[in-house]
């Protein structure tokens, strides 16, 4: 058996973190100076990420922020004993921190637009395939079945910090934590003072004003098909660019690949004719969320939730032979590859 877990690196831009809920940024104003540069690397979240800021308190911004990032790191994992998400699962119900609250029903929300296409409680069978574990196995139909059984965000219920489980069901906020944490990050390095960011938790990059030159950045979409080259490049501002795709974490077994973005309809691995999926968007919380379920959902599902306005996003769409790019950031991508423009009215 054969697994491979690539995390594309969008754009030629370093990239930056910073954020801090306890931790925001002390002492005077400094001078401005957008010259000034701090770049970080560090591994959490099961992922490599790369912080850059610019401006005078841009060390102090970065350090915040990897604070900030292995702080919810160790209150999201499922890894972690002492986590919210462990001792939810453990107990059924209890009380949890704000941000956990925040993000589950940030969940719950993306799950009922999207009727269930992004569900947290798809950890069972996340697990039984062994994609939480690196233990990767195909599972037989009946124990898919089995677990499907307590699947549904319907068995999720939050009330102010307290949440309860019913009906079985267990919960991974790794669909969305990196969504949230991106934002922080952002939020701390306004706190700071800083203007010009740009982070990249494992693929999720989300972007503080434009570069210092006053230009927007530059964030090239991975093409699935090829490590080499790019779908396109997308220029933006102050957004989160956040890429879903069946080549990022997959296994092989008997010819056969089987990749991690899991449909909660069926327990198996998504077969919708998507295979690559980015979201543009304000909040990385909601971008990190929608970019899985309308790889689940497929081409005109996606459309059908664009054209919807039931949520703000725009999206870059890939089926292996065109690039669907929706009409409110059509102009800011360039891409040499067929495109079809998909607009609010079809």
């Amino acid at each position: 058996m054969k697994y491979n877990i690539r995390k594309y690196i969008l754009s030629g831009i370093t990239v930056i973190l910073a954020a801090a809920v306890l931790t925001a940024c002390g002492g005077n104003k400094p001078e401005k100076d957008d010259t000034a540069q701090s770049t970080q690397e560090i591994f959490a979240m099961d992922t490599y990420m790369s912080l850059t800021a610019y401006g005078s308190n841009s060390e102090e911004a970065v350090s915040k922020a990897v604070q900030e990032i292995n702080r919810l790191d160790a209150m999201f994992s499922v890894g972690n004993e002492d986590s919210d998400v462990t001792k939810i699962n453990e107990n059924g119900s209890g009380e949890v921190s704000e941000e956990t609250a925040f993000i589950m029903n940030r969940a719950m929300q993306v799950s009922k637009e999207t009727k269930g296409a992004f569900d947290i409680t798809i950890y069972p069978v996340m697990e039984l395939w062994g994609f939480t574990t690196k233990n990767y196995r195909v599972p037989e139909s009946s124990e898919i079945a089995d677990v499907l059984k307590h699947v549904s965000y319907t068995n999720v219920e939050v009330n102010g910090q307290q949440v309860t489980l019913s009906d079985g069901a267990s919960i991974d906020l790794g669909g969305i934590a990196k969504g949230y944490t991106s934002s922080r990050v952002i939020q701390i390095m306004k706190d700071c003072g800083i203007e010009h960011a740009i982070i990249n938790l494992g693929g999720n990059v989300q972007v503080l004003g434009t570069k210092t030159d006053g230009s927007d950045w530059r964030v090239a979409i991975q093409n699935p098909d090829s490590e080499s080259s790019y779908l396109g490049v997308l220029s933006t501002a102050d957004k989160a660019v956040i890429t879903s795709g069946g080549y990022e974490r997959y296994f092989e077994q008997d010819g056969h690949v089987y990749h991690h973005i899991i449909d909660p309809q069926t327990g198996y691995p998504s077969e919708s004719d998507l295979t690559s999926v980015t979201i543009v968007c304000s909040d990385g919380t909601t971008a990190d969320a929608l970019s899985t379920a309308l790889f689940v959902m497929g081409l005109d599902g996606a459309k059908e939730l664009y054209r919807s306005g039931s949520l703000d996003f725009e999206m870059i769409l890939y089926d292996g032979s065109r690039v669907y790019v929706s009409e409110g950031i059509a102009s800011g991508f360039s891409t040499d590859m067929d495109k079809e423009i998909i607009t609010r009215q079809p």
